[in-house]
């Protein structure tokens, strides 16, 4: 459909797997990922409160600056990487379509 976006999950090196979305109905990334699934814990409901939908952005568009509050989650992380993102505070808007992901391991 022309209102939905592309995300691409890498899930090994090499191999991604496509996830299509509607960006009108003001889902998460999180969302997404969940609902595909993915080992999401999203212990806070997507509140930037917990960390557990962190994901590495690999490739595709830039994204907003984190907010406050998720730097703060971020920071709280035993792994950072230079492209974490808690895919709570990514949302589905044609702005994403592209995107690349990886799910970072939690400690």
């Amino acid at each position: 459909m022309e209102n939905d976006v592309r995300i691409y999950v890498e899930e090994a090196p090499g191999q991604r797997r496509e996830l299509e979305a509607p960006t009108d109905m003001g889902l998460s990334l999180m969302e997404l990922l969940k609902a595909n699934e993915y080992p999401i814990q999203a212990t806070c409901g997507g509140m930037a409160l917990c960390a557990t939908c962190h994901v590495e952005v690999l490739a595709g568009p830039a994204l907003p600056e984190p907010s406050d509050d998720e730097w703060a989650m971020l920071d709280t992380l035993p792994v950072l990487h230079e492209t974490s993102r808690l895919s709570c505070q990514i949302r589905l808007t044609p702005r994403v379509d592209g995107l690349v992901v990886r799910l970072a391991e939690i400690a």
